[in-house]
């Protein structure tokens, strides 16, 4: 497959060159000091790639270099993928965001609150609210990841086997069976916890559509994009083009994970919409052209403009921050001035976070340290791709982001 490329110079979409060095400048004293193995950068402005850069190395102990078609595990950029496959069945009239999700996952048609007590022996209420699929685009439904170490009902989890995996021979529809017997952080539509929600979500997609979530990414996003190295795993023949998974040790630097390495080298049983994915830069970007585009690239369209908009608007009660209304699970950057569309962050108020951004970007970014921003206001898309967990290892994405907007002179 050939390399990705550069389309246009630099400064014909308002970039100068001058002031992107300093993006490799910055990010090269990461890889020389040992903080991350490699990375790319890419930036598109106008529809068009203005810049991109590679650095460092995909597999270090193999010596074997970052290139513009290294496949990368994207983990929680899956998160955005799921969210469009859901609003494409949404503009078809096949669910409406107000359906209770036990319309279509019984499970869940009794959600418990926990009230107080140990993981082991808690006290629970019935949910004053049905969860519905507006609080699993939102991160509102009350659910909860295991490693987030903050409450009862993580432990939970845990307990479950639910952690940085899932218990040996689970597929996705036994995992939503278990998460529905565990209780809610919070009534839905109360609060924010990043949790599994997408991968129920992903779930509601198969069971809607009849197909499984790889099958439907595929007919449905993935072929009408051509997306062709993106997908639940490498084939075989292209896996010495996926970039070696790295952990930060206690002093930051970047150390081989060999436990989770073999993930993505074969076909996993729980089809994660919230994290399951592998990408490419060139698969990733044409995702971002696509929302940038309103929901079409190239003639070929999979949502309506005015749904992508809707979905990049906040939708948490009252309009509330991130800030004010999430219940402390962990974040990369600062959540203040944001909100929470359906299936994105939304940059409403930059000048709190005290970050240089636009008004109106929406981003996401992935367990591994990837990040990525569309910034309809300036035409831009930016994505950073590496192989390094956890993301909140390094402040990678606050530096990225006035890297980028510094360089736009126009």
């Amino acid at each position: 497959m050939g390399q990705l490329q550069t389309e246009v110079a630099a400064g014909d979409v308002g970039l100068d060159p001058d002031r992107l060095q300093r993006i490799e400048d910055h990010f090269a004293k990461y890889v020389a000091d040992g903080r991350l193995p490699g990375w790319l950068v890419l930036i598109a402005r106008h529809g068009k790639i203005g810049y991109l850069r590679t650095h460092g190395m995909r597999d270090v102990e193999a010596g074997l270099p970052v290139e513009s078609d290294t496949i990368f595990r994207i983990y929680s950029m899956t998160k955005p993928v799921t969210s469009v496959a859901a609003m494409m069945l949404y503009e078809q009239g096949l669910l409406q965001l107000t359906d209770p999700v036990a319309d279509y996952l019984p499970e869940f048609a009794q959600p418990r609150v926990y009230v107080n007590g140990p993981a082991e022996a808690p006290q629970t209420r019935p949910a004053a609210e049905p969860i519905r699929i507006w609080h699993l685009l939102t991160h509102t439904a009350g659910l909860t990841y295991g490693f987030h170490r903050i409450h009862p009902v993580d432990q939970m989890y845990r307990q479950r086997g639910f952690e940085a995996g899932y218990p040996e021979g689970t597929d996705l529809a036994g995992a939503c069976a278990a998460w529905a017997e565990l209780p809610l952080l919070f009534d839905p539509g109360s609060s924010w916890n990043y949790s599994v929600a997408t991968d129920v979500l992903g779930r509601v997609v198969e069971v809607i559509s009849g197909s499984t979530l790889d099958e439907f990414f595929r007919e449905n996003v993935f072929e009408p994009l051509d997306m062709r190295d993106t997908g639940f795993a490498v084939p075989e023949s292209e896996l010495e083009r996926l970039a070696a998974l790295y952990s930060a040790d206690r002093e930051g630097r970047a150390v081989r994970n060999t436990r989770l390495n073999r993930v993505s080298s074969h076909q996993p049983r729980v089809l994660s919409g919230g994290g399951g994915l592998v990408s490419s830069a060139r698969d990733y970007h044409r995702f971002t052209q696509m929302l940038l585009g309103g929901g079409a690239l190239e003639g070929t369209r999979l949502l309506g403009s005015r749904t992508v908009g809707f979905m990049t608007r906040n939708h948490l009660p009252g309009g509330a921050d991130l800030a004010d209304i999430a219940m402390g699970s962990f974040s990369e950057t600062s959540n203040a001035g944001k909100g929470f569309g359906l299936g994105f962050s939304v940059n409403e108020t930059p000048q709190a976070a005290k970050v240089l951004a636009s008004q109106g970007q929406y981003a996401w970014g992935g367990m591994a340290s990837t990040a990525f921003w569309v910034d309809p206001a300036e035409e831009l898309t930016v994505l950073f791709l590496t192989q390094l967990m956890p993301s909140s290892a390094h402040p990678i994405r606050t530096q990225l982001q006035p890297l980028v907007y510094q360089a736009l002179v126009d």
